[in-house]
């Protein structure tokens, strides 16, 4: 499902219009964009939670060369499924 298909199935299970949901997409994902990159998470009772990983500076290496290269430490947006949704796909 793409962004337009996800936003018009909102539009047939809350009656809003197109336009309206298209701005309450929008505004989840700035929502959620802007408490994860202040180190916050975002917590969906029933479906899941966001939140940032923090990634340690680590040694790696280059897959062509072979060359041992330092990695810098990292944030990457994670989410974890909660229980309702996890059933809901076991179903």
């Amino acid at each position: 499902m793409n962004r337009k298909q996800l936003i018009m199935a909102m539009v047939e299970k809350s009656q809003f219009s197109e336009e309206k949901n298209e701005k309450a997409l929008d505004a989840i994902i700035e929502v959620i964009g802007e408490e994860l990159a202040s180190g916050g998470k975002v917590k969906l009772l029933g479906f899941g939670t966001f939140e940032v990983s923090e990634r340690a500076a680590r040694k790696g290496r280059n897959p062509q060369t072979g060359v041992e290269i330092e990695l810098p430490a990292s944030r990457s947006p994670k989410f974890r499924a909660g229980k309702e949704l996890k059933a809901a796909l076991r179903k």
